[in-house]
Formats: structure tokens, C-alpha cells, sequence
């Protein structure tokens, strides 16, 4: 296994802004105590894709039963766009998810269910999956995946998959925010459905967005970490992405009214990266409100200093990113790229 540590470039993307948090002020939901002061996690998605890529997750999962890590965090896409849907591939991955040696969190991608309609796929009800799905990996419990489990919470029946827990004194967030533009990039049979089943879904994301903010900021955090699957401003035209600017919007106003470091994770476009979409203005505090949001890349805006996006590897490069965590450091995260030496191209 090969470590390259990227600790310069995250002291660079939060600055020199103080953002430690006493001991003395640190709560935790449950009356529970911090964990540790110091902890690293995992971060993957976008893979296995095909079935040859099957052995490659097989030697990553390995790796990181071997790794010093206190969970792995999953962020959607277990699958191809173009893989059958079938219950049996959707039955593997929930067995090697809880065959993992540490906790085990997913946070659902738009290949498990929205772009099921595809021929190549299955030409499966959308809806149908997602219903399935939720009956699999988010079932009325209140545990994590894997062999070793931690507690977490759930949104609420009709969204199980949405979660959080609080771990060493920062809280870990789990939305479904999928990619083909959250959802509504479908079949035109599905349109409508589409589009009822998005509203509903939006409306909870959020909801469950300004809730967790509202819960980090009682129990004193020293800051948030989200997963969501989709890459929300990588793609053109920028009307790919309209199912994405309320989600936005108000991440932008949560993480600028929270103050303290908050990074996004995410996967769908396959290329790790750790960056700064966010501008520092709010659409309300600008004439153009959508420029900045949408299309980060065309603009020259300050970015918002304590905000940071990191993307996982994906299909076809089977690695991961280790998330290293101090709630008494002021940048709190900190990241390092791990090539599996074994899934290495030729």
C-alpha cells in the first residue's frame, strides 16, 4: 500500500482561522464521551462498476481491514450506470459492507436506483429499487454496517437512509443527494413520479441539512463532515444541475453561520480531488445568484474559507482517501491518498 499525505494543501483550504474547541466545551448527544481526540476514517465509492472489477474491491476491502481506521464511509454508486439491478448484486454488497472489519456507513447512489430504467440496467421501475433499497440497507435499526458497529441516527421512515452520529466530538452526516441531476434524469414514462418523488426528497434533505447544523452546534462540534453521492457543480451545461442549487444554497448558509471547518464528500465524476466550490457571498448578497453557485469554475469569488470538497477515487481506480480527524487542530481534517498496490494498472 502506497500513502502520499496531503496535509499541506487542507492547512491551506482552511487558513489560519482558530477553530479549536476546548475540552470544556465540547457535549455529546446521549450523554456520550468523546472517543478519541485523534482518529482516522476511510472514504470510497463509485465502485465495484463490473464484474471484473469485483477482485479489485475484494483487495481494497482487505486493505482497509488492515488499516488503522475507525470506519469507512461509502458514498454511493456500488454499481455501474449500465449493470443489471439485480437483488442479487444489491444482496453482495450488503454482505461484504457488514463482512468489513470496521463500522461501515453507505449513503445511496443514483446507480442503485434512478438510472435503473436504463435498458442496459434492467429497464427497472426506479422507484421499485429504491423501495428495495431502503428495505435492505436502511432497515429500522439504529446501527451501522460491519462486523464492529457504531449508533447513528435516522431521519425518519420514510427517509432511513438520511444519518448522523457523533464521533470523537465531530458530527458525520449521511444525505441522498444523487447524481443525474438528484434524481430527475429519467425516462420520460417516469417523469412525473420523478419529479413528486424529488420534492419530497429535496424537502427532507434539507430539513435534515438544518437539523444536523442546529444539533452540531448544541453539542459545540468541532466540526461536520456530509457524504452525499452526487458531484454537485462539475458538470455541463449547468442545466444538469438544477436539481442540486436548494441543497446548495442553504449548505452555503449553514457552513458560513457555522464557522467552524465542514467538508462535503462526495463521488459521481471518479476523479479525487479536494477543493473549494463555495463561494464566500451568498446568493443573496450578490446580483447574480446562480453564477457563483452553479458554475464555481468560471467565477473568481473568495471562496468560503472554512468549507472544503473532497472526492473520493472511483471506477476505474480502486483506492481510497483516509480522512484524518483532531478535534483539537483548528483545520480539524486533514487527508492522505491510499493506492491499493494491487489494484495498480498495468
Amino acid at each position: 500500500m502506497k500513502t502520499i499525505k496531503a496535509l499541506g494543501c487542507c492547512v491551506l483550504f482552511f487558513g489560519t482561522m482558530n477553530f479549536a474547541v476546548a475540552d470544556s466545551d465540547v457535549r455529546f448527544e446521549h450523554g456520550r464521551k468523546p472517543h478519541a481526540d485523534k482518529f482516522s476514517i476511510a472514504l470510497i465509492g463509485d465502485l465495484p462498476y463490473s464484474p471484473a472489477q469485483e477482485p479489485e474491491f475484494v483487495n481494497l476491502m482487505a486493505d482497509l481491514d488492515r488499516a488503522k481506521i475507525t470506519f469507512t464511509v461509502h458514498d454511493g454508486d456500488f454499481k455501474g450506470g449500465s449493470v443489471p439491478c439485480k437483488d442479487e448484486l444489491y444482496q453482495l454488497r450488503f454482505r461484504q459492507f457488514n463482512d468489513a472489519k470496521h463500522p461501515f456507513f453507505y449513503v445511496f447512489g443514483d446507480n442503485e436506483w434512478t438510472d435503473c430504467h436504463r435498458a442496459a440496467a434492467g429497464g427497472y421501475n426506479p422507484f421499485e429499487r429504491l423501495s428495495y433499497l431502503r428495505s435492505l440497507f436502511s432497515p429500522n435499526d439504529h446501527r451501522s454496517m460491519g462486523k464492529k458497529q457504531l449508533p447513528l441516527d435516522r431521519q425518519s421512515p420514510e427517509f432511513p437512509e438520511n444519518i448522523r452520529w457523533n464521533y470523537g466530538g465531530v458530527l458525520f452526516v449521511g444525505l441522498h443527494v444523487p447524481g443525474s441531476n438528484n434524481g430527475l434524469t429519467t425516462r420520460a414514462d417516469f417523469k412525473v413520479e420523478a419529479e413528486q418523488e424529488y420534492a419530497q426528497r429535496n424537502a427532507a434533505n434539507l430539513q435534515w441539512l438544518q437539523d444536523s447544523f442546529a444539533l452540531a452546534a448544541e453539542q459545540h462540534a468541532a466540526g461536520v463532515m456530509l457524504f452525499v453521492q452526487a458531484n454537485m457543480w462539475d458538470f455541463i451545461p449547468a442545466a444538469n444541475l438544477t436539481g442540486y442549487e436548494d441543497f446548495i444554497v442553504a449548505l452555503a448558509a449553514e457552513t458560513k453561520a457555522f464557522g467552524k471547518p465542514v467538508v462535503l464528500v462526495n463521488g459521481d465524476s471518479h476523479y479525487f480531488r479536494i477543493d473549494k466550490p463555495l463561494p464566500s457571498k451568498l446568493p443573496s448578497e450578490v446580483k447574480d445568484s446562480e453564477f457563483p453557485f452553479i458554475m464555481p469554475w468560471e467565477s473568481s469569488a473568495p471562496r468560503l474559507q472554512n468549507f472544503t470538497r473532497v472526492e473520493t477515487f472511483g471506477n476505474p481506480n480502486s483506492h481510497w482517501v483516509k480522512a484524518n480527524i483532531d478535534r483539537h487542530d483548528p483545520n480539524v481534517f486533514s487527508f492522505e491518498e491510499h493506492i491499493v498496490e494491487k489494484n495498480i494498472a498495468p
